[in-house]
């Protein structure tokens, strides 16, 4: 007979319903795609592999990544310089082969997506083209709690055009008592200050609490007081569905080392809305790249640019840090988003559950909207007492759970729909109440 268990609050059970033993039954019926990927051994705890909740950090490893990896590495082995167009993925038009499967994932279409550089290099090469303060426009709108290279990125912007960053920048606040923002306020603002504002840049998932915008109600509003409007894309990509091209949104930039499982430092992703395609009065900066591919050994001294969203590429792209996205992108092309997005739901929802036990009676705060629609595959407990670093090393390396911190008082659980278990969510919800305690026991 299974011996009594303990719940996620530390009460015992009985031996025939348990939270672990509904997290089993769950996993049998909705079973995700775990096996497609490596998952890190545990560090501590009872189980061989990790909880891993820290995939909106760092996404795991798809298994056919290495294979897919070590053929293109064969092929410079054994075509030197004719790999260009010799090799199986030939490496002139690799980056042609990222270009479909990527538009399908943010819902654009192929001439306005790109994969190329990092997210916040990409941030500037678009803001070259669409941050262009006149009059009294100048505004720079973002959240206060952007991420910090967000931040440093559009302050740097302002001086390079010899603004004051601290005049410039507008930091929109969720309202006193609040962690998140309501797109309400962001809407508010911009129709009563709209016409001061030059570029509105968002996080279309918060990254600190897991809140997902209203993308399309903001950039309505924004492009309907005379904005440009564009999205960091970083914690949205692969986390909910997205419809950029019909969303009207002008443009978006996004990392592939989170939800798109393409490792460490992958290369990011780019959409230019199609209205700006083409436009020789949007202003970029050139490299060899930007100009046509079918002039581009002319060798010729003035660009010729394409009407789509390669003429903002400046230098050939890396082959070996492309090939991880392309592999990954085949992987949500198989699945599909909205596949994932319900199952993210429905995880997220048991994750939630579960915390909602736990954060009763002890100095913690889930402080990311509780409405589904709200949020992507996350939830952020902020700590009473401590520091959340010291807490995610205890959880990983007494319960083998890895989150992630977010310093000074933010843990932050995103269950990935794509290799996330209820199982892990269980864990991790356990490891919590035992880690943390109780105010009054």
């Amino acid at each position: 007979m299974v011996g009594p268990h303990r719940d996620v609050t530390g009460e015992r059970d009985t031996p025939v319903h348990t939270p672990e033993r509904e997290a089993h039954r769950l996993d049998e019926a909705d079973p995700g795609h775990r096996h497609l990927f490596h998952v890190p051994p545990a560090d501590g705890g009872d189980h061989p592999e990790s909880a891993y909740l820290a995939g909106n950090s760092l996404g795991l490893q798809p298994r056919a990544t290495r294979d897919e990896l070590l053929a293109d590495l064969d092929a410079w082995a054994r075509l030197g310089v004719e790999g260009h167009v010799e090799a199986a993925r030939a490496w002139l038009p690799y980056h042609e082969l990222l270009t479909a499967p990527a538009a399908r994932l943010v819902g654009a279409r192929p001439a306005e997506t790109v994969v190329m550089n990092s997210l916040t290099v990409n941030l500037h090469l678009l803001m070259v083209s669409f941050y262009r303060p006149a009059g009294a426009r100048t505004r720079i709108v973002i959240e206060d709690a952007a991420f910090p290279s967000d931040s440093y990125a559009v302050r740097s912007q302002a001086r390079f055009h010899g603004l004051d960053p601290d005049e410039t920048v507008v930091r929109l606040r969720p309202r006193d008592g609040e962690d998140a923002l309501r797109t309400e306020d962001v809407t508010a603002y911009l129709a009563a200050e709209g016409d001061r504002v030059a570029l509105v840049l968002l996080g279309g998932v918060n990254y600190l609490t897991g809140e997902l915008l209203d993308i399309p109600a903001i950039t309505a509003a924004g492009r309907a007081a005379g904005a440009v409007v564009g999205w960091d894309l970083a914690h949205a990509v692969g986390n909910v569905p997205l419809a950029l091209h019909d969303w009207d949104v002008d443009f978006a930039a996004w990392c592939s080392y989170k939800y798109l499982n393409a490792g460490p430092g992958a290369l990011a992703g780019v959409f230019v809305h199609e209205r700006h395609l083409g436009d020789e009065t949007v202003p970029r900066f050139e490299g060899w790249w930007s100009t046509a591919a079918a002039t581009r050994f002319e060798m010729t001294p003035v660009s010729r640019p394409p009407a789509t969203v390669e003429a903002w590429q400046i230098s050939n792209p890396p082959i070996f840090a492309m090939g991880p996205v392309r592999t990954s992108l085949e992987v949500f092309d198989a699945v599909g988003m909205p596949a994932l997005r319900a199952r993210s739901q429905r995880l997220t929802g048991w994750l939630e559950s579960l915390l909602d036990e736990v954060v009763v009676d002890r100095p913690l705060r889930v402080v990311t909207p509780r409405d589904p629609a709200r949020r992507g595959c996350q939830l952020s407990v902020r700590i009473g007492h401590g520091s959340a670093a010291e807490l995610t090393k205890r959880l990983r390396h007494e319960h083998g759970v890895i989150a992630d911190a977010r310093e000074p008082d933010v843990i932050r659980f995103a269950p990935v729909p794509l290799y996330s278990t209820y199982l892990d969510c269980w864990r991790a919800a356990a490891a919590l109440a035992a880690t943390v305690g109780q105010v009054n026991p």
